[in-house]
């Protein structure tokens, strides 16, 4: 037998050998296993050391060796506090599982010994923290079968775990039993459900359950007050919270900083800044009525929220006086002014408070600058992104995923998205490695400008990488072959969504395939965003009677349709003219609790105005205005429009007035309809004065030229008509829609050759391309009259242009041919086709025959139509 000197000894030489586990190990083997010590348990002492060794140097088989080397060395009644020992050591170094499974087996052997309720209460611990639901269940059961009283502690964990399951109800059943088990709650219990019930919004079941504790004293635990309050204000209960308040200092328990900072932290986030402010202001003046100062928490959530409400002038003042009073000033507080100013777009201001920062010796952390650089990319001020990212690198702060991503997010949003792959590119060579939403943003992008290819090697290089494919990355491969005309593939992948193993890869269906091929496919289900994607390209290509039946799939599926989804049926019925149906979709959308939206209301507009019923419209209208939406300049263009349809074109003219006086902003549509529609009546005064006003308004563009050409031409004002075409070319406006050759045809018809020749002249020196069978009637009319030189000139200019195009025409059929290996089967160039025209033109065709004698002679002008440099050019919206 070991006596208590040996058991010194052997102590101290594991001790000793601590950082060589081996050698440890086999003297603690050795010692147990000598005959001399089985009869001890002086041994137990060296039970702890041993094992956190071989915790430390992670031998798992040595422990797992550990309990059967105790059971075979000592006496049970020795060896039985050993194992304990184990298993509570094992326990508190975080290894519940192996805890468990060794306390499991001292279970199974010592049935008849009832386990400590400290160590029961240390594993229930553990498996609460560790989400461990399993084990908190059989721990319990097992107190139970063991005849282990519980104690209030344990009562406590329990009640935890319970709330923490989301079981109020049985957590609230356990709590009520527990004097049956001779337990009285505590503070600590009550203060557990009530925390509970708060964060599940049974704030006012918490509320009752404080009521109701007679037993236990409350009167001092801020705590459990506090919860409460905050919990309130944050369901917008703020009465309720003042009540609280009040009824704390009537039991003397005056609130604590903590308590008003829970009120406005609250307050903050429901946008109620202002009653936060006075609150603020209270703590800071009213020292009479013991309120407690405000802290740096207090100052912090004050200037979030008068930045997040875009009071700017209030948080620059309370972010001065913390400056004023210095201890004020944190990395946080910086953080949160940089924030307000870059959400509200004061960007110079920011950058200033970031030099500032420096100056003050509060280092910029990563936060910093991403605010920063989100700020930049939203304003697509790419340069200054790339400057910054460059300054933070040489500060030392090394740009995150979040970084990143944000720069990425801003080329792709610039539709630049090979710089953004390029940023990726970098991400992924400065070990920062991107996310699924890294990705999304690229693939979206790459789908959203057509490049198809491309997101097909972006999907394969995710599958590679081992990114988790989750269902935004889904629905962005859906939504791109819906708008890439692939829509069967689209379905096909909704359906494999719901399956998780595809066979429509071996159908030829590459994207399905990809998609499903990516790890942690499964867990990729369709959500409502899903079924809205596919359901709007179905109705778009008029494929209605599918759409209805993945409505009804996705009903069955327990996915509820939100407002979008209702709209689009709506908006593809009305469309189509067929109100009733519209109507009935409405019916359904108003039972199953989705609001009338902006769309919605304009849906139905546009189904009405098709059957002339603006009666009915103008109800729909008040009614918009009744809940608070706005018309847009969607909605009033549907008005026009059926105004104008129905000749009540003066009405037209006052809703145009109404839209401006509201700020809403008339696109080209509603001046097109205007224009149009008093073309149509002859009242061409009023079409030019509408014109003269969509030029002020949506600018010089070419669609407006166009239009009001062409309505003068066919409505006979032929001088009108020629003077805004020479306007128009004088602008260098595009002649795309442009009927040119028809005015130019009614020149000469008019025998107006001399006006006619102009433009032709003005066409060539401005450096237009034109169809060249415009020459035609005015070579022949000059001929006709006897300008035989006139006539010659022009069909000479008109050869001369022909031939630089027909240069051009061979050498792009030649690379046509390198490139697909075809030849053009035509041959023929323009002044061919116009040579062998039947047109009856034989004056024009003798004149186009001798002047080729004299082919190539002169010098041939360019036919390049000059650079447009005018800002008023570009792409419009309407």
């Amino acid at each position: 037998m070991l006596d208590m000197d040996q058991s010194c000894k052997l102590m101290k030489a594991l001790f000793k050998n601590a950082n060589n586990p081996r050698v440890a190990w086999y003297l603690f083997k050795r010692v147990l296993s000598s005959p001399s010590s089985s009869s001890s348990s002086s041994s137990t002492h060296s039970i702890p050391i041993i094992t956190s060794i071989l915790i430390g140097a992670k031998m798992h088989r040595e422990i797992h060796e550990l309990p059967q080397l105790i059971l075979f060395s000592q006496p049970l009644y020795s060896a039985y506090p050993c194992l304990i020992s184990l298993v509570r050591i094992l326990a508190k170094a975080g290894h519940l599982d192996e805890s468990v499974i060794q306390f499991k087996s001292l279970r199974s052997q010592f049935q008849e010994i009832p386990p400590p309720v400290s160590i029961y209460n240390l594993l229930l611990e553990l498996s609460i923290e560790q989400n461990r639901v399993d084990f908190v269940k059989w721990l319990y059961t097992d107190m139970i079968v063991a005849g282990v009283k519980p104690q209030t502690y344990t009562f406590n964990l329990l009640i935890q775990s319970l709330c923490d399951s989301g079981c109020f109800e049985d957590a609230q059943e356990l709590f009520n039993r527990m004097s049956e088990k001779g337990c009285l709650p505590n503070e600590f219990t009550i203060g557990i459900l009530v925390r509970g019930f708060c964060r599940a919004g049974l704030t006012t079941q918490g509320l009752q359950l404080l009521n109701s504790t007679e037993n236990v004293d409350l009167s001092s635990n801020r705590v459990v007050h506090n919860t409460l309050i905050s919990s309130f204000c944050k369901q917008d209960l703020t009465d309720e919270a003042e009540k609280l308040v009040e009824r704390m200092r009537k039991h003397h328990l005056f609130p604590d900083v903590v308590t008003f900072n829970c009120r406005i932290s609250a307050l903050c986030r429901l946008g109620k800044v202002l009653e936060a402010s006075r609150i603020f202001r209270d703590m800071q003046i009213d020292e009479e009525l013991g309120l407690p100062r405000p802290n740096i928490i207090t100052y912090n959530l004050m200037l979030k929220g008068f930045c997040n409400q875009g009071m700017l002038e209030e948080a620059r003042a309370l972010f001065d006086a913390m400056k004023k009073k210095g201890s004020f000033m944190t990395l946080k507080s910086y953080n949160t002014w940089l924030s307000g100013l870059v959400r509200n777009g004061k960007l110079l201001e920011a950058r200033l408070v970031l030099n500032e920062m420096v100056d003050e010796g509060i280092e910029p952390n990563i936060y910093t600058y991403n605010i920063m650089m989100d700020g930049l990319c939203r304003k697509h001020m790419m340069s200054d992104a790339k400057k910054l990212m460059t300054m933070m690198i040489s500060n030392g702060v090394y740009p995150d995923t979040v970084t990143y991503s944000t720069l990425l997010h801003g080329y792709c949003s610039k539709k630049r998205v090979s710089e953004a792959k390029n940023i990726l590119h970098a991400m992924i060579i400065n070990r920062c490695l991107p996310n699924a939403y890294t990705c999304n943003i690229l693939l979206h992008s790459l789908w959203k400008e057509g490049r198809t290819l491309e997101a097909e090697e972006m999907l394969h290089k995710m599958n590679e990488k081992c990114y988790q494919l989750d269902t935004v990355t889904c629905n962005i491969v859906i939504k791109g072959l819906c708008r890439s005309g692939k829509l069967d593939k689209g379905v096909e992948i909704v359906s494999e969504m719901w399956t998780g193993r595809p066979a429509s890869l071996a159908k030829g269906n590459l994207f399905a395939g990809l998609v499903n091929e990516i790890h942690n496919v499964s867990n990729c289900f369709p959500d409502v965003i899903t079924y809205s994607t596919i359901i709007s390209g179905l109705c778009k290509v008029g494929r209605l009677d599918e759409a209805k039946k993945k409505f009804i799939e996705m009903m069955a599926k327990n996915l509820y349709p939100d407002s979008i989804i209702y709209d689009t049926f709506m908006y593809t019925f009305c469309k189509q003219g067929k109100i009733s149906s519209g109507f009935r979709v409405l019916k359904d959308m108003e039972r199953n609790g989705c609001s009338k939206t902006l769309q919605t209301y304009n849906s139905l507009i546009l189904g009405l105005a098709s059957k002339n019923q603006i009666f009915e419209i103008y109800g729909l209208m008040d009614e918009m205005r009744e809940k608070g939406l706005c018309p847009d300049v969607c909605t009033y263009n549907n008005v026009i429009n059926c105004l104008c349809e129905g000749g009540r074109t003066k009405d037209a003219i006052s809703l145009l007035d109404e839209m401006m006086d509201k700020g809403i902003s008339p696109n080209i549509s509603s001046f097109k309809i205007l224009i149009k529609a008093f073309c149509k009546s002859s009242d061409f005064g009023v079409a030019c004065e509408l014109f003269e006003v969509a030029l002020k308004v949506c600018g010089h563009k070419e669609r407006l030229y166009s239009l009001m050409f062409n309505e003068l031409l066919v409505g006979g004002q032929i001088t009108e008509a020629k003077e805004l075409l020479e306007a128009s070319l004088d602008r260098y406006i595009i002649l795309k829609d442009f009927m040119y050759k028809d005015l130019i045809d009614r020149l000469c018809k008019d025998e107006r050759l001399d006006d006619a020749n102009c433009l032709l002249q003005k066409l060539i020196v401005k450096g237009y391309e034109f169809e060249y069978s415009t020459f035609v009637p005015v070579i022949d009319g000059l001929r006709k009259g006897g300008h035989k030189k006139q006539a010659d000139e022009l069909a000479n200019w008109m050869m001369e242009l022909t031939l630089q195009d027909r240069v051009k025409n061979k050498i792009y059929q030649n690379a046509k041919r390198i490139i697909h290996g075809t030849v053009d089967k035509g041959g023929r160039s323009d002044w061919q086709d116009i040579v062998h025209r039947d047109d009856g033109s034989g004056i024009a065709l003798k004149t186009l025959k001798r002047v080729q004698k004299g082919w190539g002679q002169g010098s041939i002008l360019s036919s390049q139509p000059k650079k447009n440099d005018s800002l008023d050019y570009d792409e419009y919206s309407g």
